[in-house]
């Protein structure tokens, strides 16, 4: 009798053994789903642009897609959502990005809107080596070549005009390239990068295209990240990165007229709303090359 009793109590020890394993694992396995649909929302944390879910009904545009749009798409962005300065300090306005790019802004108050545009285009022809098509002008009309900086010319003032003297040795390190960009980020802005672009219909946006406005004392200019197509109306949807000022991390921008979705639609004729510029659909241009 004693034997029975022991070994029922045995088998009921095993049961709730089982049951509490059954339970545990039936717990892990709600919070993963819960992890897994909280990545999937708009508030979610996402690694790249490219995985930032596109609007319902909407799928990415794969059409036509360059080298350029998958860069984009693939730019890496950080868990922390904050936007910080150039000088480590947090940005005042931390209600205008959805999500931070992961790419350093530098040490000094140079990367800003229009900066920000000519960096995405010369990291992504940089990483390509194609040096030849890194140019940007001035806002005095001087073309600024990166192939002839690394080559060793640097620009000298001389009679109020800036001229380029080879006084530096050969150098194509990424070293060499960002002080490049620092250059062109000083004497560049919104008024010779938009000399530097072509007109472009918001009906053919696509990534890489760029929404800009030039003025005094300063205009500002965001790029398109990434577009999706809606497939039943053919509609265009977009996202939009910038900088601004003073110098700060490049951020995906929310749409405030969407409960501050990254996602935008814009007709022809009609103002586009970002959180701290309003362009219009005469302003989008593209890179002529």
């Amino acid at each position: 009798m004693t034997s029975i009793k022991t070994h029922s109590i045995a088998i009921n020890v095993r049961i709730k053994r089982y049951n509490t394993m059954v339970w545990f694992l039936c717990l892990l396995s709600i919070l993963a789903s819960c992890t897994e649909k909280t990545q999937e929302t708009p508030l979610g944390v996402y690694a790249k642009i490219g995985k930032i879910p596109p609007p319902d009904g909407f799928v990415r545009d794969t059409t036509g897609i360059d080298s350029f749009a998958l860069y984009l798409r693939n730019l890496d962005l950080k868990e922390d959502k904050t936007v910080y300065l150039y000088n480590g300090q947090k940005k005042t306005n931390q209600d205008a990005q959805f999500a931070v790019v992961k790419m350093d802004v530098g040490n000094r108050d140079l990367q800003q809107c229009a900066d920000a545009v000519i960096r995405l285009r010369a990291e992504y022809l940089f990483g390509r080596k194609e040096y030849k098509r890194i140019h940007y002008n001035f806002t005095n009309g001087e073309r600024a070549e990166y192939k002839s900086y690394a080559e060793g010319d640097r620009p000298v003032l001389l009679n109020n005009q800036v001229r380029w003297a080879r006084t530096a040795k050969r150098d194509y390190s990424y070293k060499t390239f960002r002080k490049y960009l620092d250059v062109v980020f000083t004497y560049a802005g919104t008024l010779s990068l938009n000399a530097e672009l072509m007109k472009i219909s918001v009906d053919e946006i696509q990534p890489g295209d760029i929404f800009i406005q030039t003025g005094y004392p300063y205009g500002h200019a965001v790029m398109v990240a990434d577009v999706a197509i809606n497939k039943q109306t053919g509609q265009r949807a977009f996202m939009l990165v910038q900088s601004y000022m003073p110098a700060q991390e490049i951020h995906v921008l929310k749409n405030p007229d969407k409960n501050n979705n990254p996602w935008y639609t814009i007709a022809y004729g009609h103002d586009l709303h970002t959180p701290e510029w309003t362009f219009k659909s005469i302003d989008l241009r593209r890179f002529n090359d």
